[in-house]
Formats: structure tokens, C-alpha cells, sequence
């Protein structure tokens, strides 16, 4: 007897990330695939960890809706870098990764039926979490020619149906940070059609060049509609801890701890006392000296990328940048990142995955600098025989 998977998770059976990683792994290519850092976070957050397994700390089970220590300190973070006043008591949940946010919160508040709205390109979770949930997803073209929000085109796909958007910046996979006016025009779409708003900021910290990071929540009329996610993944690069969390108004983060709590209980007990340490603990200068390493590394490999005939899109955050690859002869990047492995040793992520609008990534390419500078190194002078 067949048992098959359910029709609306048939399409979800293959995660581009997952298997580009695994590609990489299996023919020894450069992963410039999948956005993890090849190297550990700050020694103050190890040594917190280390500290808790040897003390005892955290064997057990960690309250449900997350440590009380870890609570104080995300909204701590919130209030000295954004001014949002959160109870650590009900206006918070920590959560097994930010990706179980995410996918909390849809299932939290799409009913089947319900519109979801996302602006492409998009991470591929939000798909997947829209459709456990049975909700619709609305996929929302940026302005044509560029990977920027249309406002205009969000409002046009408005319905009476629609019923959350979610919202990403810094900006997986183009590398964009949203302006204060962007935001303001995505808030004003978002109160007029009463939409809710789950706005994944798991890059928060990750801005270059004079584009800081403005949360959607601190936007008049915005904070009570929206459930913020961060991540310590992102934020502390320590990925595999799988540490995030979400804020946001009582009510809103009270429906999130129900579903939550039926996904993974809790997790992480010795992670969650080490980001507790981390977020309250790391100097400022900390976050200068991340984002200035970031930087160096996506010069390193925008710069190297550029000489190789590709048109590289300037990243103004996250781990990200994109290239159009028509300079080096295809007209589709999915078909490009399928040679790259063999042609060149080297693992990248077509946009067009991550669209249901094939014009808006056919041919361009994400790369993830997250990575040693010895490692990029590598990297290009293999796509430079490779591509030759």
C-alpha cells in the first residue's frame, strides 16, 4: 500500500539549499551555497556554553517559552538597539532556531485559505510554512529591474483573503536592506488592508556601509501588528545551536507560544544560558568589528566575481550577494549553478528557486561570503579555470 506525502508538501520535497549542500559535500566543491560560517563565534558566548554543561545548567528541560535570563536579554537587546519596550514575561518566546519561528507564527494565524503575501525572492521556508499551514502564497514581483519591494504592486495583490505578510530584511538572498521610506510604504499597505506582519530580521546585525537595519515594529502603527524573529544562528555565528527567537505585542506572541510548544517543546538548554551571555554581554564594538569582517569578505569576492565577467549586485547586508551570470554566457542561472560543481568546483544557489515569477531571478546567482578569505581565495581561482 502507497502512502504518500501530502499533496501540498509535495513541492517542498526538495530544498535547494539542502541539496546544493550535499552536492557540495559529496564532489569536495566550495560551498558558497548555503549561509554558514565556516568559523566560530565570539569566545565570551563559547565559554558561557562550555560553562553551563559544566555546571549543570541546562541539562534539563529550559522553561517552556524560553529561559527567563535569555528573555531579559533579547528585550534588552530590542530596547538599546531600536527602543521596542517588550516584556520578557509575555511579549517574547525563544524558539529552536528562527526558523521555528517562522513557521510558528504561520501556523499560528493562517487558517486554510488565508493569502499570505511575500516579496520574492523569497527564502524558501516561508513556501513551506504558508503550506502546512493550507494558506495561499502571494508572491509579490520587486520593481522591475531591480531586487527592491514595489509597494504598488504589494497593494495590487491585496485581496479580502489576504491576511499576513512577511517581510525580510536584510534581505535573503539580494543582500538589500529596506530604507526607511521602503518601510514606511510597506507599512502604509500593511494598516490599510489590516494585514499582520512577521518580519524575519535573523540578519539584523549584518549591515554594511551605512544602511543600518530599521525594524518594521518601531514604524507608527506597526508595533502592534508585528511579530519580530531574530536569530542567535545569524547574530552570534553559531548556527548549529539553533537559538532564535520572536517579539512582538502579548496577544500576538501568546498565539505563537501555543503552536510552539507542540513543534519542539524546548531546545537548547546550554545554548540558550551562552546567547543569554552574548546579547548582554558583548560590547558594542563587537558588531563593528562582525560587520567590518563581513565586509572585507564580500569585497573580496564582489571584486573577484566582477573580474570573472559577472555583473555583481552591490550587498548591503547578510551573508549574500548576487550576480547576473549573462556575462559568462547563460541566459539561466538554475543551469549555470548545475554545471558550476563539475565545471568548476564550486556550489552556488540559483535565484529562480526562490521565485514564482521566472523573470525576476532567471539569471542570477546567490553567493554566500560567509566565509575565510583563504576560502574565497580558493573559490575564485577555481571558477577562474573553470569559467575560462
Amino acid at each position: 500500500m502507497s502512502h504518500p506525502l501530502v499533496a501540498r508538501m509535495q513541492p517542498h520535497r526538495r530544498s535547494i539549499f539542502g541539496e546544493m549542500s550535499a552536492l557540495a559535500a559529496s564532489m569536495g566543491a566550495v560551498n558558497l551555497g548555503q549561509g554558514f560560517p565556516d568559523t566560530d563565534g565570539p569566545e565570551l558566548v563559547r565559554d558561557a556554553a562550555i560553562s553551563a554543561i559544566r555546571s549543570g545548567r541546562g541539562a534539563q528541560y529550559p522553561p517552556a517559552h524560553g529561559l527567563p535570563e535569555l528573555r531579559v536579554a533579547i528585550c534588552d537587546h530590542q530596547q538599546a538597539w531600536y527602543g521596542l519596550e517588550w516584556d520578557p514575561g509575555t511579549d517574547v518566546v525563544v524558539t529552536t532556531g528562527a526558523a521555528e519561528a517562522i513557521v510558528a507564527t504561520v501556523l499560528a494565524f493562517v487558517e486554510p485559505g488565508d493569502e499570505v503575501l511575500v516579496l520574492e525572492p523569497w527564502f524558501d521556508l516561508y513556501a513551506a510554512a504558508i503550506d502546512l499551514a493550507g494558506g495561499i502564497r502571494v508572491s509579490v514581483p520587486p520593481v522591475p529591474g531591480t531586487f527592491r519591494p514595489d509597494p504598488a504592486a504589494l497593494l495590487a495583490r491585496i485581496t479580502p483573503a489576504s491576511r499576513m505578510l512577511i517581510l525580510n530584511s536584510p534581505h535573503n538572498p539580494s543582500g538589500s536592506v529596506l530604507t526607511a521610506p521602503e518601510l514606511a510604504a510597506i507599512a502604509q499597505v500593511a494598516i490599510a488592508a489590516d494585514l499582520l506582519v512577521l518580519s524575519d530580521e535573523a540578519y539584523e546585525h549584518l549591515w554594511f556601509d551605512g544602511h543600518p537595519h530599521i525594524p518594521i515594529a518601531t514604524l507608527a502603527g506597526m508595533t502592534e501588528r508585528t511579530i519580530t524573529v531574530g536569530s542567535a544562528g545569524k547574530s552570534l555565528s553559531f548556527t548549529g545551536w539553533k537559538v532564535g527567537w520572536a517579539t512582538g505585542p502579548r496577544d500576538l506572541i501568546s498565539s505563537v507560544r501555543v503552536i510552539r510548544q507542540h513543534l519542539s517543546y524546548v531546545s537548547g538548554g546550554p545554548f540558550q544560558w551562552a546567547v543569554a551571555a552574548g546579547l548582554s554581554e558583548l560590547p558594542n564594538s563587537h558588531w563593528e568589528s562582525f560587520r567590518a569582517t563581513l565586509a572585507a569578505q564580500r569585497d573580496l569576492l564582489s571584486q573577484g566575481l566582477a573580474s570573472l565577467g559577472l555583473t555583481v549586485l552591490p550587498s548591503e547586508g547578510t551573508y549574500f550577494l548576487l550576480t547576473d551570470v549573462t556575462g559568462v554566457g547563460y541566459d539561466s542561472g538554475a543551469q549555470f549553478c548545475a554545471d558550476l560543481p563539475e565545471r568548476a568546483g564550486v556550489v552556488a544557489i540559483p535565484v529562480s528557486a526562490l521565485c514564482d515569477h521566472v523573470s525576476v531571478g532567471q539569471t542570477w546567482v546567490r553567493w554566500a561570503f560567509c566565509k575565510r578569505p583563504e576560502v574565497l581565495a580558493e573559490a575564485l581561482d577555481r571558477l577562474r579555470v573553470g569559467l575560462a
